[in-house]
């Protein structure tokens, strides 16, 4: 019988796998939904927030681009932070990104029941989430080039709404249309209360909801060990970010807002409905059903992906079961996919009998999960130039502005944790999140002495 180290990943991403997979992972749920809220806190000034978010996830991203062309290799970002900050580190990442992408994934699979509903409201809602977790689950089985392919779909349906929106809402503010009690005019950016109509505290705390709105960015990291000539690709698609969240976040919504007041719109709601809605398409909601339903089954796709990829590379490392860093006959994790989906499962029953109030917490959990991992590339980057400096001088994609920008960012990263204090329904999290990275120390302690 052939030894599991003999087998190895394949390299089966292609160009334009890495490519949507990167617009994908910036553009979920938190833009055609969560934006709602994030508008009602902060009205025209959510575009700088976007936009400031979106600057420093870029600075981030740099680094770890530079990272993964020195090394590219799947789960790196607990490799990189065994390597450069040290074993716990390592343990401590890998373990927390897994944990990101489960709440994450317990989140989207509950999403994908809700709007199931909306066309089927006889089609029981944990029936909708498991077909969806069975599916995705068998496509990730067949081959990593399955998972591309599939993440390449969701990703140009969303690109193709978002565009189609900024094309039709320009032609209207143009024409100056009118419809009810509104104008469309670039006017409404400033004529309700001004750019920040809700002051400085408005602005800060929508924040936390675009941060969320940019959870996956990182996914780019997690493909590296199967994209095909990664050298390339790799920087291609990270230097491409700032050209998308100007077009995909910036774009859309100063259209939205330009079309319809921000303060007439319903945070609870998704902005886009209300814009197609006065185009005068009939079928708005159920369209815009249908887009955020492939955003969240896109995001479980992605989860399912991640959260199995983690788990191989925590196998192979001895910080989890050793049978989790088996490959099967098309060099696929089987057995950490398996488990990672009836982890997924288990937590869809959960949170079907749990409140909405815990559901928001989770998310809020996953938030801060992110940042430490946002935060732990930034610190190895930093060792990496120091440790590695002969590599780092001849290494083609260099993060600009280092190590300065990398405390820069990390800065906004303790700023934007502190945020989440300031709101009632996120400031629990902050309680309850050191006791999942306590008990990750524990077990650290167990694995280390093994």
């Amino acid at each position: 019988m052939p030894k599991t180290d003999e087998k190895t990943l394949v390299r089966g991403l292609r160009n334009r796998h890495i490519q949507l997979i990167a617009i994908g992972g910036a553009i979920g749920t938190g833009l055609f939904l969560g934006s709602g809220k994030s508008i009602h806190l902060a009205g025209p000034s959510i575009m700088l927030v976007y936009l400031i978010v979106g600057v420093m996830l870029f600075f981030m991203m740099r680094a770890l681009g530079e990272l993964l062309v020195y090394k590219p290799t799947s789960g790196s970002f607990a490799e990189f932070a065994e390597t450069f900050i040290g074993p716990w580190a390592g343990f401590v990442t890998g373990w927390t990104y897994w944990f990101c992408w489960i709440v994450m994934g317990i989140a989207e699979i509950t999403a994908v029941g809700v709007y199931v509903k909306y066309w089927f409201p006889s089609v029981p809602q944990w029936l909708s989430a498991l077909v969806c977790v069975l599916v995705l689950f068998l496509i990730n089985m067949a081959t990593v080039k399955a998972f591309g392919e599939m993440e390449f779909w969701f990703a140009l349906i969303k690109i193709f709404t978002i565009i189609a929106l900024i094309v039709i809402g320009l032609v209207m503010v143009l024409a100056g249309f009118e419809s009810h009690d509104t104008r469309a005019t670039f006017s409404n950016l400033w004529s309700h209360g001004g750019f920040f109509p809700n002051g400085f505290s408005g602005f800060i705390l929508a924040f936390q909801m675009a941060v969320f709105a940019f959870t996956g960015i990182e996914l780019v990291g997690v493909t590296a060990g199967e994209t095909l000539d990664p050298e390339r690709t790799i920087p291609k698609a990270i230097n491409n970010i700032p050209i998308r969240i100007l077009i995909f976040y910036v774009g859309a919504l100063l259209i939205i807002m330009s079309i319809y007041p921000w303060n007439g719109m319903d945070p609870a709601s998704s902005p886009f409905v209300k814009v197609f809605s006065l185009i005068g398409i009939p079928s708005a909601a159920g369209l815009i059903n249908f887009v955020v339903l492939t955003a969240a089954a896109s995001s479980c796709n992605s989860g399912i992906f991640s959260t199995s990829r983690m788990l191989y590379v925590l196998g192979q490392e001895g910080k989890a079961p050793n049978g989790l860093k088996s490959l099967n006959a098309r060099n696929i994790p089987a057995l950490a996919l398996m488990v990672s989906t009836a982890v997924l499962l288990i937590g869809v029953w959960l949170n079907y009998l749990l409140p909405d109030e815990v559901f928001t917490l989770v998310t809020s959990i996953s938030t801060i999960c992110f940042i430490w991992v946002w935060g732990v590339i930034l610190v190895a980057h930093m060792r990496y130039r120091k440790l590695k400096a002969e590599e780092a001088e001849k290494n083609p994609f260099k993060m600009p502005f280092a190590p300065y920008i990398n405390w820069v960012v990390l800065a906004f990263f303790v700023f934007v944790v502190v945020v989440l204090g300031f709101a009632s329904d996120t400031r629990v999290a902050l309680f309850v999140t050191p006791v999942w990275f306590i008990l990750l120390l524990i077990a650290y302690q167990f694995v280390r002495k093994k």
